[in-house]
C-alpha cells in the first residue's frame, strides 16, 4: 500500500512500501534533478499568473487562520502553464503531506481508494490528467469530496454488504488540458477553478533569466528576451529553449548566451522568430504552395503532408491559430495576411480576393 509523498521546502521524500509496486506518478518520477531545479519551490516564487496567485493566497492564509481544510481545486489550461507547479507548491504553503497520481491509472475505484484512505487530515491529493478518469472512479469520488466517506461493497449477490468508511478530510487538486472532458458533476464539486493563460514575453523573460543563474550560465538580457519571445508564452518551452541554448553556448562559444548565440542557436533547432518549428511552417507553407493559401480541408493538408490530421489539429494549429496566421473558416483553413508576411509572399496575397469571400 502506498504511504504519502511528504512535501518538505528543499526535497520531496517518495515513501512507499516493499510489497506494491509503484504504478502511479510520483514527484520524483515526473521531474528530473534539472526540472526541480528549475521549478519554483513555493509559490512567492512564481513568476506570472499573479491573478491566479492572488485568490490561492487567500484561500490558503483564511483556511490557516480557521484551521480548516483547503477547498478543493481544480486547475486547466494547455500543457506547461504551472498547473503541477501550483499544486506542488500549495502543500508546501500548508505544511501539509501530499500525494500524487495520474488519472490515466485510475481505471477503477479499487484504484483510488489507497489514496484516500491514507490522506492525514488537510492533506493535498493531487490527480493529474484527472479528465482521463473513468466514471466509475468519478462516481466513487463524489462522497470522498462531499462528505469524507466512501462506500465500499464486499461480497456478491444476497451476501454482498456495505461498509461505509469515514474519510479524514483532505483537498483534491486535479489539472487538466480538456476541461469539456470532465464530467459537470465533478466540476462543481470543486470550490475552486482556476484557468491558466499564457505568459506575456516580459514573464518568460524573467523566468529565463531566473534560471539561468540556476543553471550557472550568464546571459544577456537581449538574448533572455529572444528565447522568451520564441517560447509561444510557455514557461516550459521556454526552459527548454534555454537548455538547448546553454548547451550551443557550451559548445561553440565561449559558454556565455548573448543574442548572436541565442539567434544561432535557435536557427539550428529550426525556431523561428514568431516561435514557429519546422512542422509549424511547413504546414502553412503547404497550405500556401500546394492549396494556393486555402481555404482548404484539414484531412487533404494532412494527407499531402503525410501526418494525421489529430496531430494538425491538435499539436500544430493552436499556436497557429492563436498568433493570426491561419483562420478556420466553414469552407477550411486559410492564411490571413500575417500568416502570407510571415512565409514572406506578401506579393501574393496582394494577388489574392479579399479573405472575407471565403466566407461567403
Amino acid at each position: 500500500m502506498r504511504e504519502a509523498v511528504f512535501v518538505s521546502d528543499d526535497v520531496v521524500d517518495k515513501k512507499v512500501t516493499a510489497d506494491k509496486p509503484v504504478d502511479d506518478v510520483l514527484v520524483t518520477d515526473i521531474l528530473s534533478e534539472e526540472d526541480r531545479l528549475l521549478r519554483p519551490q513555493r509559490m512567492n516564487d512564481m513568476i506570472g499568473q499573479r491573478e491566479v496567485f492572488s485568490r490561492l493566497q487567500i484561500s490558503i492564509r483564511a483556511a490557516r487562520k480557521r484551521g480548516e481544510t483547503l477547498g478543493h481545486i481544480l486547475f486547466d489550461g494547455p500543457p506547461g502553464l504551472g498547473k503541477t507547479t501550483f499544486a506542488t507548491c500549495i502543500p508546501r504553503e500548508l505544511g501539509v503531506s501530499m500525494q500524487i497520481g495520474n488519472g490515466a491509472t485510475l481505471k477503477s475505484p479499487k484504484d483510488v481508494v489507497p489514496y484516500l484512505t491514507n490522506a492525514e487530515e488537510g492533506s493535498v491529493l493531487f490527480i493529474d490528467e484527472i479528465h482521463r478518469m473513468q466514471k466509475s472512479v468519478e462516481e466513487f469520488l463524489y462522497p470522498a469530496m462531499e462528505d469524507f466517506r466512501i462506500d465500499l461493497t464486499l461480497g456478491e449477490g444476497v451476501n454482498a454488504r456495505t461498509l461505509n468508511i469515514r474519510l479524514k478530510p483532505f483537498t483534491l487538486i486535479g489539472a487538466t488540458t480538456r476541461t469539456g472532458l470532465i464530467s459537470a458533476p465533478l466540476r462543481d464539486r470543486f470550490q475552486m477553478r482556476e484557468h491558466l493563460d499564457f505568459y506575456n514575453v516580459d514573464e518568460l523573460a524573467m523566468i529565463v533569466k531566473r534560471n539561468a543563474v540556476k543553471l550557472n550560465i550568464p546571459i544577456e538580457d537581449e538574448a533572455a528576451y529572444e528565447i522568451a519571445i520564441r517560447s509561444r508564452g510557455t514557461p516550459r518551452l521556454a526552459n527548454n529553449r534555454l537548455r538547448w541554448v546553454r548547451d550551443f553556448a557550451d559548445a561553440e562559444a565561449n559558454g556565455r548566451i548573448t543574442l548572436v548565440v541565442a539567434k544561432d542557436a535557435l536557427k539550428m533547432q529550426g525556431i523561428d522568430c514568431l516561435g514557429l518549428d519546422g512542422q509549424d511552417r511547413k504546414f502553412l507553407e503547404t497550405i500556401l504552395r500546394v492549396f494556393g493559401g486555402g481555404p482548404v480541408g484539414i484531412e487533404s493538408v494532412a494527407h499531402t503532408m503525410n501526418v494525421t490530421p489529430d496531430t494538425l489539429i491538435d499539436e500544430v494549429e493552436p499556436f497557429i491559430l492563436r498568433s493570426e496566421l491561419l483562420l478556420r473558416s466553414p469552407r477550411g483553413r486559410c492564411l490571413t495576411e500575417k500568416g502570407y508576411i510571415h512565409l514572406g509572399a506578401k506579393a501574393e496575397y496582394a494577388q489574392r480576393m479579399p479573405l472575407k469571400t471565403f466566407f461567403n
